[in-house]
């Protein structure tokens, strides 16, 4: 099973390699490793790890924090490696898909790019464009952040949001998409939370991905 660790480590030489060499003496194969964040002495990163069968998950937590300074933020079930590469295939995806599906193609691979659990293409007036598996319908529920100039953070707590999806503690991202009226929407239950250097990545592929789908620029 693969689990996906976000680490909050002193921004120090060796500090992550010591957290990497804990997990090995524990068992724990780290699959792959996405840096986030830097600032402010800390570094942020995603750890992406194959737990034995034979081990809990919580046992990532207390091995993780064997590393003085070591902070587990989040921990998740993961399905696929971390791989930022992702991103340029869906780009060349979209210049290679017919007229009229690539709205359809982003919603449905954007999980994979930003490890969510959905994703959805929403307007203003509650339609939606397109929605990846598992994304919650959006039909009658006011988004009050719509039009949207700018990129935007959507913390759990949101008095927007339905108290459903306040009990399943989503957290959401979303950046304008080819319109002010129109945004993509990226959502996980549980957390971990967004950082603003994901959603600066979602606003800059989701500004090319426009432009390759040929919607009118902002």
């Amino acid at each position: 099973m693969s689990y996906l660790l976000r680490l909050v480590v002193p921004d120090r030489p060796g500090l992550l390699g010591a957290v990497a060499t804990a997990l090995g003496v524990a068992g724990i194969d780290i699959v792959s490793v996405d840096v986030l964040e830097r600032g402010g002495g800390v570094a942020v990163d995603d750890v992406v790890v194959d737990l034995p069968r034979d081990r809990l998950p919580d046992s990532l937590i207390t091995v993780a924090q064997t590393v003085p300074g070591v902070q587990v933020e989040a921990l998740r079930p993961f399905h696929g490696p971390l791989d930022t590469h992702r991103e340029l295939d869906l780009l060349e995806a979209l210049a290679r898909a017919a007229e009229g599906t690539q709205v359809k193609l982003l919603a449905a691979e954007l999980p994979r790019v930003f490890h969510s659990g959905w994703a959805a293409v929403v307007r203003a007036d509650g339609e939606t464009l397109a929605a990846s598996d598992a994304a919650p319908g959006f039909e009658g529920v006011p988004l009050p952040w719509l039009p949207l100039s700018s990129p935007l953070l959507l913390p759990s707590e949101d008095d927007w949001l339905p108290e459903r999806w306040r009990e399943m503690a989503i957290e959401m991202m979303a950046a304008p998409f080819g319109d002010p009226d129109t945004a993509v929407v990226l959502g996980r239950s549980g957390g971990p939370v967004y950082r603003r250097s994901e959603l600066l990545r979602l606003t800059h592929l989701t500004g090319i991905a426009s432009t390759v789908a040929h919607l009118p620029p902002l």
